[in-house]
């Protein structure tokens, strides 16, 4: 039992290792100079995490050369918190499923990455007040659009449907397409794929990330709006961190109310319907030669 646990305590440290080592922040600047004086997991700085495959919300924009640079209007929100909090912006990026385990682990001080707040999150993150009332969508491509009617005729045997792993997507198909053949894909991008190649008939999607998609490829179909309960989308915050969900909300709040995030979203979506790449860099911080637009 000794050796089993210590092994996990050797995984656990390399998965933080590993997390960190993908991270983008300010090196020049250094740390913030931390205005209300909080305790965050790195001193003067702000760890945000993020799953980078998810425009509007965030993915990498693509110079003319290609190189990336992270974009969306959550990548905004996340530097607006972090300047009005005077700490320096840490990003660091990872595929979603992973990010209800870090922050359970207490590794960073936010997850913004369009999440929902779902009750089976909670355990693991205090969530910020609602920023941003999305909504769901079931998305196919034009050439299978006849064969659903409505939300309903999803849930047959014969069709196979995707939703990304750990989001509420996910638990959306299970909902209302439980006869169907569920498809878990790690990456947004991974649907996409697999909606374009044929080998799925249709996905449950975010609704603005399946609009931004529809624009980069035509193909795609948006077949109706999923009915959600709980729309609109959070800042999930180190669980033991009050003080700092106090001043998040409060730099939350007034960039709502400045107008300035209506604008980061106006932005993000010009931005989304350019050239992109969704999903992770290589080790050299560039985007792989095999997932490449």
């Amino acid at each position: 039992m000794k050796m089993k646990k210590f092994i996990a305590i050797i995984l656990s440290a390399l998965m933080v290792l590993s997390m960190f080592a993908g991270c983008v922040a300010d090196d020049v600047a250094g740390p913030g100079k931390n205005t209300y004086n909080l305790k965050t997991v790195k001193e003067g700085y702000l760890t945000v995490i993020t799953s980078p495959d998810y425009a509007p919300y965030e993915f990498y924009a693509l110079d003319e050369n290609g190189n990336p640079s992270l974009a969306g209007f959550d990548m905004a929100l996340a530097q607006y918190i972090a300047d009005y909090l005077g700490l320096t912006l840490e990003v660091v990026p990872m595929d979603f499923n992973g990010i209800v385990g870090e922050m359970a682990a207490g590794t960073a001080d936010l997850a913004i990455a369009g999440l929902s707040p779902d009750p089976d999150r909670e355990g693991a993150m205090s969530f910020s007040d609602m920023y941003y009332e999305g909504k769901q969508a079931f998305i196919t491509t034009k050439a299978k659009a006849a064969q659903f009617t409505d939300l309903a005729s999803t849930n047959k045997a014969e069709y196979q449907i995707a939703a990304q792993t750990g989001t509420i997507q996910n638990e959306l198909a299970e909902q209302y397409s439980p006869n169907a053949q569920l498809i878990n894909l790690v990456k947004a991008t991974d649907i996409i794929a697999e909606l374009n190649s044929g080998k799925i008939d249709g996905a449950y999607v975010e609704w603005d990330v399946a609009a931004a998609y529809s624009a980069n490829y035509p193909d795609l179909q948006i077949l109706c709006e999923v009915p959600y309960e709980a729309e609109g989308n959070v800042i999930g915050v180190n669980k033991s961190n009050a003080d700092l969900l106090k001043y998040v909300n409060e730099a939350l709040n007034k960039c709502v109310a400045d107008g300035d995030f209506a604008q980061f979203v106006a932005t993000a979506l010009d931005q989304a319907a350019g050239d992109n790449y969704q999903g992770m860099l290589d080790e050299n911080g560039k985007v792989p030669t095999t997932e490449a637009e």
